[in-house]
């Protein structure tokens, strides 16, 4: 089924909007989650979640990408469901590590909380990943949006895991000296 379909039924709160986004999207969405959770019992309760927050969300908004609709939801949940069970020091894994390496572009404020600038610097990065070589953009993307692993970057490629991780650093300098100019970083 065609995701305009898909979303059709959405909005008309047919049931089946959800056997069908399950069906096209499941294991697509339970990749995001487990590369972040590592954990198949929590990523297949985000995959749920994120079938709950599509349902909620559609009406009134229409995804333009219903797989990126889709990734963002569960990436957002399974940030979330890995923060709660850091606090509750069961964490692990490879989201601590993409975190870290992301910090030294993002500004240290609590202030960074706030919606509108959030969104702002959201905008800020997407259009900086744009702006990338593709194969460049496509291996910030798998690392910082999706999670995955240098080795499984590095298979992808058929590059070295060395070399992923140096455009990765050099990628990060660029996005730094991007938010800089912008005004994010101090």
């Amino acid at each position: 089924m065609e995701d305009h379909q898909i979303v059709e039924l959405y909005f008309q709160r047919n049931a089946d909007a959800i056997k069908e986004t399950d069906s096209k999207y499941g294991s697509y969405c339970f990749a995001i989650a487990n590369n972040i959770l590592h954990n198949n019992e929590d990523s297949e309760e985000c995959v749920n979640d994120t079938w709950f927050n599509a349902w909620n969300a559609m009406p009134p908004q229409r995804p333009n990408v219903l797989r990126m609709f889709l990734a963002k939801i569960t990436r957002n949940l399974s940030f979330n469901r890995y923060e709660s069970r850091k606090a509750e020091k069961r964490g692990g894994g490879e989201i601590h590590i993409v975190l870290d390496e992301l910090a030294e572009c993002i500004a240290n404020e609590s202030d960074t909380e706030n919606e509108y600038i959030a969104k702002e610097l959201e905008e800020s990065i997407r259009l900086f990943v744009r702006e990338l070589p593709d194969r460049e953009g496509d291996i910030f993307i798998r690392r910082y949006f999706f999670t995955e692993p240098v080795s499984v970057i590095a298979k992808r490629y058929s590059m070295t895991e060395n070399h992923v991780m140096v455009v990765l650093s050099r990628t990060r300098k660029k996005l730094k000296a991007n938010l800089e100019k912008e005004g994010y970083f101090r």
